[in-house]
């Protein structure tokens, strides 16, 4: 940032509107306000778990409908018949799609971009076309996933519950993180990766405030799900226990770094086929229409690649494939979540990419006995396949890894995660590629008009800032430092102390700065802070 750029530390957003305003900020920053989140995450998690479990219960209902109707395809006319009522579904997708474009895809990136400011839907009409929109992809026999819709669906009950009660923006945005949480961890049966991920993901940024009532949402919507699901694990598996051979560890290091090339090639591809989807001769609404007619071609030929993948699992958990077969699998469902998540049909890539994930991991544990590995290990790779691919595509090993030992219940598998995942990671971080739900999000918001998140610029957020120990502003007066934008610290939190502060406030290691700003522009801010307080640019005398 240059000198130019800089603003003095007293200089306020709006003076008028931060006096307005103050009582909310005060709200959100002393213990009574702290613990109206946790109460309301409780809330949060009720409803926003309720929801992620009905549109479950609506997914596993027609799942099963379609797998009835299957093998009864065995004459023309029922053949026929069935193409039919695809291109109806398919239709009807394309016009909720045309109605509700927010309703297109994952939902994640829309509720990040919601979160920065992009977006402010309307979220009875985008729950309910998101809803209906799911369900008739899945009836349909799309590769599409669960979960990421739950993750919007959570968010949008959270934003509507939210909108009643007149909360400040600062409190909805942590509440809104509350609801994706407990979608995710509805969805699963995982509340520690529901936790997780809306910290990791959706709020990127571990804040205290933000954690006690996440896993308070996430933990409130793990017990409701269990309530019509059970308490078993969400992938009813059975997998090797024992512990994998120290000999046999350098086969963590071959497959961490496969999956990692893997999960490049994933995201290339990905954002590849949008592009020219996007190209196309067809209208943009009409685009859903595709995977719903390969969705009848594979129904005839190979049904083991329609849906979420859920099935595939299970088959492989069982030892139900041969090597020729999973690899056949691996490049139909492959191809096929390609054309059905770039189509921008409700719905997510999340267990999909996983169910991909698990396959290249299985087929790299059946090449792994012909070098000496015990039959019985092999099948411990899918779940490493599955750490690695989330890693490497959404790029959130945290997650990947906790999300995987919740899905299972294999508690041995920790350290081959861990190193699958690592590795993975860094190998798609060397190799350029982007977190997936990121380039999403750009591509949503690119056209935007180029203010558009400052559009709502009347609105103040409240966004927190821990100085870790080597950051550049330890030791510094608030006034020394150039603000970037228009700012004001507003609060510091240290320990069980909170101070406000005035411009020859110093500030301290593990202090947890309260910053005031634009709704629009928490992003950027955010990211300009990360600036100055990196430790080479102290270092380098930047600052």
């Amino acid at each position: 940032m240059t000198d130019k750029e800089a603003k003095p530390a007293e200089q306020t957003p709006n003076p008028g509107e931060a006096a307005k305003t103050s009582y909310k900020i005060n709200m959100t920053l002393t213990r009574k306000g702290r613990n109206r989140l946790i109460w309301l995450g409780l809330v949060i998690g009720a409803v926003s778990g309720l929801t992620a479990v009905a549109y479950r219960l609506a997914l596993q209902g027609l799942e099963r409908l379609r797998a009835q109707v299957i093998p009864g395809l065995d004459d023309p006319w029922s053949i026929f018949f069935y193409f039919a009522v695809l291109l109806i579904l398919g239709l009807i997708v394309c016009l909720l799609v045309k109605s509700e474009p927010l309703i297109k895809g994952s939902g994640i990136p829309q509720v990040e971009g919601q979160l920065q400011g992009y977006f402010n839907p309307r979220w009875l009409r985008v729950l309910l076309k998101k809803f209906a929109g799911g369900c008739l992809c899945i009836l349909g026999g799309l590769s599409l996933g669960r979960e990421g819709p739950s993750i919007q669906l959570g968010a949008l009950a959270a934003q509507g519950l939210t909108e009643k009660l007149n909360l400040s923006r600062t409190d909805q945005r942590y509440l809104l993180t509350c609801g994706a949480c407990a979608g995710l961890a509805a969805a699963f049966n995982a509340p520690l990766a529901g936790l997780m991920f809306g910290l990791e993901e959706i709020q990127k940024n571990f804040s205290s405030r933000a954690i006690f009532p996440a896993l308070i949402a996430s933990v409130t919507a793990d017990v409701v799900s269990k309530l019509f699901f059970g308490t078993g694990a969400s992938l009813c598996i059975a997998l090797p226990t024992d512990a994998l051979p120290l000999q046999f560890y350098w086969l963590y290091l071959l497959l961490g770094p496969l999956m990692g090339l893997f999960g490049a090639f994933y995201n290339k591809v990905l954002f590849g086929l949008q592009k020219a989807y996007r190209l196309g001769p067809w209208p943009e609404w009409l685009q859903p229409m595709l995977p719903f007619v390969l969705a009848g071609v594979l129904a005839l030929f190979l049904p083991e690649v329609l849906g979420g993948g859920h099935e595939l699992i299970t088959g492989m958990a069982a030892e139900s494939f041969t090597l020729r077969m999973l690899l056949i699998l691996l490049v139909g469902k492959f191809a096929f979540s390609m054309l059905s998540f770039c189509s921008g049909a409700p719905g997510g890539i999340f267990f999909p990419l996983l169910v991909l994930g698990g396959l290249v991991g299985t087929i790299f544990g059946y090449a792994a006995v012909a070098l000496g590995l015990p039959q019985e290990m092999a099948l411990r790779f899918m779940l490493l396949g599955m750490a690695g691919m989330f890693a490497a595509v959404v790029r959130a090993p945290l997650t990947g890894i906790i999300l995987v030992l919740e899905m299972s219940a294999s508690l041995t598998q920790l350290i081959g995660l861990a190193l699958v995942a690592g590795l993975s990671w860094l190998t798609a971080d060397l190799l350029g590629a982007r977190p997936v739900y990121e380039q999403m999000l750009d591509n949503l918001t690119a056209s935007l008009p180029k203010d558009a998140p400052a559009g709502k610029k009347e609105e103040q957020s409240i966004i927190e800032i821990t100085l870790p120990y080597k950051s550049a502003l330890v030791g510094k007066r608030v006034r020394d430092i150039p603000w970037p934008g228009q700012v004001l610290v507003v609060s510091i939190i240290r320990g069980n102390k909170q101070i406000m502060p005035k411009g020859d406030t110093v500030m301290e290691s593990g202090d947890v700065l309260a910053v005031a700003c634009y709704a629009g522009e928490e992003m950027l801010i955010r990211s300009a802070i990360d600036d100055i307080t990196n430790w080479a640019n102290f270092r380098e005398g930047k600052l």
